[in-house]
């Protein structure tokens, strides 16, 4: 019998997973990689770019870290090898073809509205495959000739990633955005896209301001003052709220995990689709999920001097932690704040002028050569351009009041054979979406069947209300940040796995849950 053919959109983590669990299953993936090599976002990055999540959470299940990586939080450099390392080592680079970029997909056999809507299971029959054959056609470009081909494969898993290709750019008023400046302005994205000696020029003797207080703003600023720009050119930070940023996962020498990432923890919380029981015992352990933030907080108020530079959030870190925003400051980086060589300054909304930047309530202009946007990524409208059809993008895009429309975070209920993985956050994307792609090896297997459409649709519900509930602002993020115990659970529970994967109450209940748990289907206990 001929290998159903798989079709992968993206190289970059969650690309090679699927890649290695879709063989392992016996099908035969083709992955489309738009750049030269594997990686994704780990392919080129800022020089002093380190990993955000402990070494320990941040890894692939069957394949450790080499013992050579001693850091907890590795370079970019040391993250590009561990993942080269791991395509190489599952022989995976065969099934790759670079220098592809997918143009759009369709649906070979295009069904009607009326037909989606009629659908009360998954694919019309709860089969990840239909019997007629039905496919999808997937165009891609060829970088290096520029020719077009067309891939028909009987299943596409999108890995497309959210954090990169398509920059978020704000609004500006007419005459009002970067054509009125007279200075330069670019993206996060491309300043990441030069060679670091390029870049350090590139800032070396400006004033530069940079959007943004995530992660990317603050190595952007770090590295404008190492260009030793100093006193005299200082680097602005404007940005529009304060965050939890971290300096470690030891908030007052406590491992954060025994706070955030065990059952215990998630017991503080009212979850999607629990039943009375766990609601009323989230309700009574109110005040303690209160007390874990102030504790996290407290310490990030002192470590950083927060008060004193007006940078005390307005939410609390479960909230943070929630919306998967949780960053790490780099080392010293209020130090330059103390010394005036960053500025922070805040402001809900700004506009360009021909000087450069009008903050909000503000006559005199903020002084700049160079404006950088570090505003993040349009991941949802990558998501959405990726599809041909209208109906599809509609689906795909759902509300903009509501969270990405994701089964298990994985598939829409209404689009056929296909699923997305790497999109919905977490604390370690990798971990997640090893347990996303090993999900989906089994459903199609055959392992399990799909609920109806009505009630993944009222799981997708309930997943919503709980990411408004901690979420607040930030719910489009689609994040199982502080739940994903409970989230894997669900994925364990519709394998046929014994969720619970410790040895004894204990260590069940209070012992930290990682990538190393869940290296083989059956529980240890």
């Amino acid at each position: 019998m001929e290998k159903r053919q798989i079709g992968i959109v993206g190289a970059g983590i969650s690309g090679l997973i699927a890649c290695k669990y879709m063989l392992s299953k016996g099908y035969d993936p083709i992955v489309f990689e738009a750049r030269s090599s594997v990686g994704g976002v780990w392919i080129k990055t800022f020089e002093t770019t380190k990993l955000q999540t402990p070494k320990p959470l941040y890894q692939f299940s069957d394949f450790p870290w080499p013992s050579s990586v001693t850091e907890d939080f590795p370079t970019q450099h040391q993250v590009f090898d561990y993942i080269q390392s791991y395509a190489q080592h599952f022989d995976l680079l065969k099934h790759i073809r670079f220098n592809t970029k997918v143009v759009g997909i369709e649906y070979d056999q295009g069904l009607s509205d009326e037909e989606l809507r009629s659908w009360s299971s998954w694919n019309g029959n709860g089969q990840p495959c239909c019997d007629d054959q039905r496919k999808w056609k997937v165009s891609i470009e060829d970088n290096l000739n520029n020719s077009i081909e067309v891939y028909k494969v009987d299943f596409v898993i999108l890995c497309v990633g959210r954090f990169s290709d398509i920059p978020n750019i704000p609004e500006f008023p007419l005459k009002k955005g970067p054509e009125a400046f007279h200075g330069k302005v670019i993206h996060s994205m491309d300043y990441a896209a030069m060679d670091y000696e390029s870049a350090a020029n590139f800032v070396k003797g400006k004033l530069v301001t940079v959007v943004g207080l995530q992660k990317s703003a603050l190595d952007i600023a770090m590295e404008c003052t190492a260009a030793n720009n100093g006193l005299r050119n200082p680097c602005t930070v404007l940005y529009k709220s304060e965050h939890w940023n971290v300096p470690d996962y030891l908030p007052w020498g406590f491992p954060l995990a025994f706070l955030y990432l065990n059952r215990f923890s998630e017991l503080l919380v009212h979850k999607p689709g629990e039943g009375f029981l766990l609601n009323l015992l989230a309700t009574i352990l109110s005040p303690l999920r209160w007390g874990f933030s102030k504790f996290v907080e407290s310490d990030i108020k002192k470590r950083h001097l927060l008060a004193k530079y007006g940078m005390v959030p307005k939410h609390s870190f479960l909230e943070e932690i929630s919306s998967c925003l949780t960053a790490t400051v780099p080392e010293k980086f209020y130090d330059k704040v103390e010394e005036g060589s960053i500025i922070l300054k805040k402001s809900r909304s700004f506009c360009f002028c021909e000087e450069g930047i009008l903050v909000d309530g503000e006559t005199t202009p903020l002084k700049s050569d160079l404006v950088i946007l570090a505003t993040g990524f349009r991941g949802d409208k990558k998501l959405k351009d990726i599809f041909l059809s209208q109906t599809f993008q509609d689906y795909i895009a759902g509300s903009p009041s509501e969270t990405l429309p994701l089964y298990r975070e994985v598939i829409h209920p209404r689009i056929p054979q296909l699923a997305v993985i790497g999109f919905s956050e977490s604390i370690s994307n990798m971990f997640t979406s090893e347990m996303r792609v090993r999900w989906l090896g089994e459903l199609l297997d055959g392992a399990f069947k799909l609920p109806s459409l009505k009630e993944m649709e009222k799981d997708m519900v309930e997943w919503d209300r709980y990411m408004k509930r901690y979420s607040n602002g930030y719910y489009r993020r689609s994040c199982i940040g502080a739940l994903h115990i409970w989230y894997n659970d669900q994925l364990c529970k519709d394998m046929g796995w014994n969720p619970k994967r410790k040895k004894g109450i204990f260590n069940e209940l209070f012992e930290p849950y990682g990538p190393l748990d869940y290296i083989t289907p059956s529980a240890t206990n």
